[in-house]
């Protein structure tokens, strides 16, 4: 899963890797939890190829038919091998898939039978921009007004990573933007193929204290490397981790 992630780039930066025309000035956001605020990036849906738009939405999906978001869990994360047969899903798959931008994210690794689990940060080793595979969704309250809300979608882990947790988040490659986008012309099935595992070696994994575990924690500390107790790095074996929130 994707319980936690970062945008740290400079605005310039993310105008530019994600081909924005405008996008208002955001400071650095070090430990994204859900319910927050995250910028998403969709097309113009009236232009086909047109300029791209970045908007904020409420990270957990609300399904348009939700009579009350209390009634349902906090959908953050979907999977992209089921997110077409959901209810909650399939209709933002088809009609309005979007992109999130990041510069990594956090999981957390089972340290045997300890009771706590060790937070690593992935960051790309390049230190590039990625975009998760989001879905959006604009619920209705009652009250009349409108929530934009997302969700990300998820995927098995790539090899290298596996040992930390057995999932993670879907990266869309700059040159599948466009393609990824265009929900007029591509249907869930054409872009199946972009909902794999991301390229092993693409992230980084640095093992980071417990800093990162409470939400009130928002600095650039939370992604110092610490040194694990016990060799209880991501070299080490282990299976899904359970997030501490």
């Amino acid at each position: 899963m994707c319980g936690r992630f970062t945008l740290s780039a400079p605005v310039l930066k993310v105008r530019e890797h994600f081909g924005l025309e405008e996008l208002a000035d955001f400071p650095p956001r070090y430990n994204i939890a859900p319910t927050q605020p995250i910028l998403i990036v969709m097309e113009d849906e009236h232009v086909t190829g047109g300029p791209r738009r970045g908007r904020l939405a409420r990270w957990g999906l609300i399904p348009a038919w939700a009579k009350d978001p209390a009634d349902i869990p906090l959908l953050f994360n979907a999977r992209a091998e089921t997110a077409g047969e959901r209810n909650a899903f399939r209709a933002a798959l088809r009609y309005r898939r979007c992109l999130v931008p990041a510069t990594g994210f956090y999981e957390w690794q089972k340290q045997g039978g300890k009771a706590r689990s060790q937070p690593h940060f992935l960051r790309p080793r390049d230190g590039s921009l990625i975009a998760f595979a989001g879905l959006m969704e604009t619920f209705l309250a009652p009250d009349g007004s409108e929530i934009d809300t997302a969700t990300i979608l998820t995927t098995q882990a790539s090899a290298d990573l596996r040992p930390i947790h057995e999932r993670m988040p879907v990266v869309v490659p700059q040159m599948a933007f466009d393609f990824w986008l265009n929900c007029r012309d591509n249907e869930p099935a054409d872009v199946t193929r972009l909902m794999g595992a991301a390229p092993e070696g693409l992230f980084e994994a640095i093992p980071v204290g417990e800093a990162v575990n409470s939400v009130a924690n928002m600095g650039p500390t939370v992604q110092d490397r610490i040194t694990p107790p016990d060799d209880g790095g991501s070299d080490a074996p282990g299976g899904q981790a359970s997030l501490p929130f």
